[in-house]
């Protein structure tokens, strides 16, 4: 079933992989580091691999993808892209990874997950590793936050291949709308949107005072709403100003990037106009509000304007799921670490760099289950499901494969967090880190927590972590249908 212009393509894209880790090796370059030969040597073998696989699957005859290539060509390069971008870490005499560890720290790299072998309970902090691998590290965050897949979309037709299936195979939520009638057009707008907004971050946060390398590194994990840090203690070692900053731009980077097209590029500014929007800022502020007033009536922090900060940052990071912390949210209150596992499940706006099950699904299955009610009391009534008012009707198809996705997290979460628990891991750290890799957070409660790191798991827990985390951010059905016995017949 799966063609040889599949691989073409996953050769090219690792191809583009291999190059990008130069970007790194100038770091290393820069500041004379023993890292240097392991980022060259693994920027070697990825083109290497690349390019033979292009070599081998070369064919002159150019078809248009199917939705079976989509699904394939998606998962396939994620799986072997992972497989490559754990290689820096692998080679590093700095580190002295092994090959479970570092696969495990480029997936959640590239899930934008920002789970960590590395940090306050490990042998190595993050201040130890090379600026190379440090930069690599959040680079895979920059990669992953809009899909490389979605940028290879953008120069398919200079390949002659069409891309229309990869894009609805890549891009989140219950509908995959293009937002121009080219897909081509439509991946390079989002990207440019995407890198502006990451290379305006990095202006504020330089002229508040972090140095180029720190300010970059932390746009790439904001914007893709990732959670890796340059520094152990995350964003909590930077002063207030830039915490509100970052806030901003989480904030910014879970919202609906067809909302930022339209206010960027067409001057028409829909935010408050679409449903979604409104409803992900009310949750923001209703959590913020609730650990503010939870936290503040403990022993621990006052009411003041830094407990406020706090209450924020955390609301923010956790519901855009990007995993930045202040605080150690795992010594709060009992009401707070419970929101703070609810948290865990949200995530921010479909057509964002979120995880989780975006609110735009919440609100599909929240309307869907006031029509059941209303039907209960008025069975001859005819009711439909709108997400904005002035648009069309929710079709059927859409609620049923919102409820499906609904229900296959739901499981995948339970059975996971069941699975960790054999492995030994105490409740509270089995159900949310189960939680937190399928919805690509990266902290959790218990062992786990935002002081804590991922290091102490055993092989097989990280193994299957990292499958979860590949799980939420292809949205499920994109992996799992690989498994289905039908897809691999002619």
């Amino acid at each position: 079933m799966i063609r040889k212009q599949v691989f073409n393509l996953i050769g090219y894209v690792l191809i583009f992989l291999g190059a990008s880790m130069l970007f790194s090796a100038g770091w290393s370059i820069y500041y004379n580091e023993s890292d240097l030969w392991a980022i060259l040597k693994s920027s070697l073998i990825t083109i290497v691999f690349g390019g033979v696989l292009r070599a081998i699957t070369y064919s002159k005859k150019k078809k248009e993808f199917t939705s079976r290539d989509g699904f394939a060509i998606v998962t396939l390069g994620w799986l072997l892209m992972a497989a490559f971008s754990a290689l820096p870490f692998y080679f590093s005499e700095l580190t002295h990874l092994s090959y479970t560890n570092a696969y495990f720290e480029a997936m959640s790299g590239l899930t934008t997950t920002g789970a960590s072998v590395l940090g306050h309970s490990s042998t190595y902090l993050i201040e130890d590793l090379s600026y190379g691998l440090l930069f690599w590290r959040s680079f895979t965050h920059f990669i992953g936050g809009m899909g490389i897949i979605v940028f290879s979309i953008a120069i398919l037709p200079l390949l002659g291949i069409g891309g229309v299936q990869l894009f609805r195979a890549e891009v989140a939520g219950p509908v995959a709308d293009k937002m121009t009638p080219r897909v081509k057009q439509t991946a390079t707008l989002l990207w440019g949107i995407y890198v502006g907004l990451i290379s305006a971050e990095t202006i504020i946060l330089m002229a508040e005072g972090l140095t180029f390398f720190d300010s970059i590194c932390h746009a790439f994990g904001t914007m893709a709403t990732g959670g890796f840090s340059t520094k152990n203690a995350s964003v909590g070692e930077f002063g207030s100003l830039v915490q509100w900053t970052i806030i901003l731009f989480m904030f910014l980077a879970a919202t609906n990037f067809s909302l930022h097209y339209f206010a960027f590029v067409k001057r028409k500014y829909e935010y408050v106009k679409d449903k979604e929007f409104r409803v992900y800022l009310t949750l923001f502020c209703f959590f913020a509000i609730l650990f503010f007033i939870n936290i503040s009536s403990s022993d621990r922090y006052n009411w003041d304007f830094d407990s406020l900060r706090h209450a924020v940052f955390s609301s923010i990071a956790l519901i855009t799921t990007t995993g930045f912390g202040t605080e150690n949210f795992n010594e709060w209150p009992a009401l707070s670490k419970t929101i703070v596992f609810f948290l865990l499940f949200i995530g921010g706006s479909a057509g964002s760099t979120t995880g989780g099950m975006k609110i735009i699904r919440l609100i599909v299955v929240v309307k869907y289950l006031i029509t059941e009610v209303k039907k209960l009391l008025h069975p001859t009534g005819y009711y439909t499901i709108h997400v904005n008012e002035e648009n069309k009707p929710v079709s059927d198809e859409v609620v049923k494969n919102t409820l499906g996705f609904y229900l296959f997290y739901i499981l995948i979460f339970a059975a996971s967090a069941l699975v960790f628990s054999m492995f030994g891991l105490d409740m509270i750290t089995s159900l949310t880190a189960s939680a937190s890799a399928i919805g690509n957070i990266g902290p959790g409660l218990g062992s786990i927590g935002p002081w804590d790191n991922w290091g102490h798991f055993p092989d097989l827990a990280k193994w299957m972590s990292s499958f979860l985390m590949l799980l939420g951010r292809l949205e499920i059905f994109t992996v799992i249908v690989l498994f289905s016995r039908s897809f691999w017949k002619k």
